[in-house]
């Protein structure tokens, strides 16, 4: 059984790496970016995104789901 890697408060993840320590889709990911759940940056010129682990875990602090909704 493989464990999943721990979220780093203070390391810089990459689109796909996030998406590989919160066990999701790429596309799931990119989902959570643009509805403003997770905060990500992107500096101006460059297509590579930058997600904090603090951001991270954040998002993992301020959402549940009760009874099988979203609640936030």
């Amino acid at each position: 059984m493989h464990s999943k890697p721990s979220i780093q408060e203070n390391v810089v993840y990459s689109r796909e790496e996030a998406a590989q320590v919160l066990g999701v889709s790429l596309s799931t990911l990119k989902r959570l970016i643009s509805s403003g759940q997770l905060q990500a940056s992107q500096p101006a010129g460059m297509r590579r995104v930058f997600i904090k682990g603090s951001s991270i875990l954040a998002m993992l602090d301020t959402t549940r789901v009760e009874n099988g909704h979203y609640v936030s």
